[in-house]
């Protein structure tokens, strides 16, 4: 039985077939290739370029300070180079009468950090997770220090420490001639005006930190409690609480990374005066000051990066181990 077959007219016939899109080819073995040359080229460009600026910029600087730590530099030729081997550690640790107060200092800023503004952060996150109305609006107002620059939170709080016009002095009286209260010039109050100022941007930091850690709390175990009777501050104690377990520790990260690199602030503030002495200040006075004593600021930073990867590189192993296993 003869089947009929379609006759194509001679103006299809004369079509040639659609072509590939221009860009695309097969391999060897014929399969159509994902990537094209110009597209490799591309991804190459944007993954190689910031790649190659972040080890120049971090990665070779972090051992460039290394090896200058075991040197001597005024910052003025490679020629007055000197290697002197650990005696910038040995003047750091013995003959420094700044470096103690300094490490001292930050343990008093990763002190007031965990003890105020974290627990404050958490209580926001807290009333936050309740979906309370204008949640957002108390987002955005309680976040805003985080984002903003620290150069500008310092000149703001210069205004409201401002011992003639300042909002602190004017509150309590102490802005009348010979009652004046120096909240910066002055060493025995200086650090905690300071502190203030960094807790105030701390806190922010913190809520959004364990408002995303409440979002992945399973809603079923605050079921479950309420089911047994448990109060609201039962609830939060013995079921919720634990369960943010990995956000105290990245909370702890932070806050120990945020008290070691805190730099910025008490800069704006008097440039690390009396009182408010940092490891942080200690490097910058010696490495850009006038002494321009490269080898011994880089020995300060040196410091500060052992001490900083005794907290992390534990906690990235914690996290690896992690994964890992699941």
């Amino acid at each position: 039985m003869a089947t009929d077959t379609p006759m194509k007219s001679p103006e299809a016939a004369a079509v040639p077939p659609p072509r590939r899109a221009s860009g695309t080819g097969r391999d060897r073995q014929g399969h159509q290739r994902l990537l094209t040359r110009r597209d490799r080229i591309t991804l190459g460009l944007m993954a190689g370029v910031p790649t190659l600026l972040h080890v120049a910029l971090v990665w070779v600087t972090a051992i460039a300070s290394v090896l200058l730590a075991f040197t001597t530099w005024d910052g003025i030729g490679f020629d007055s180079i000197t290697w002197v081997g650990l005696q910038n550690f040995t003047q750091l640790f013995q003959d420094n009468p700044q470096f103690w107060p300094a490490v001292q200092h930050n343990v008093v800023w990763f002190v007031v950090l965990i003890l105020v503004p974290t627990p404050l952060g958490l209580f926001l996150a807290v009333q936050l997770d309740k979906r309370i109305r204008f949640s957002r609006v108390y987002q955005t107002a309680f976040f805003l220090p985080v984002v903003i620059s620290m150069a500008c939170i310092g000149f703001v709080w210069q205004l409201v420490y401002n011992p003639d016009t300042g909002l602190i002095n004017s509150i309590i009286g102490a802005n009348e001639p010979g009652h004046y209260i120096d909240w910066i010039g002055d060493p025995d109050l200086n650090l905690w005006a300071v502190l203030v100022a960094a807790s105030w941007r701390h806190t922010g930091y913190m809520m959004i930190l364990y408002l995303a850690g409440l979002k992945s709390v399973d809603p079923s175990l605050r079921e479950a409690s309420a089911l047994d009777g448990a109060n609201e501050w039962q609830t939060f104690r013995s079921v919720i609480f634990p369960t943010l377990r990995p956000t105290n520790t990245v909370v702890l990260v932070v806050t120990i990374i945020e008290a070691l690199r805190a730099f910025d602030l008490v800069f704006v503030f008097n440039k690390g005066a009396q009182g408010t002495e940092l490891l942080s200040i200690l490097v910058t006075n010696n490495i850009i000051g006038e002494s321009s004593r490269i080898g011994y600021g880089s020995a300060i930073a040196v410091v500060l990066l052992v001490i900083s990867l005794i907290v992390i590189i534990p906690y990235l192993i914690a996290t690896f181990r992690k994964e890992r296993r699941a």
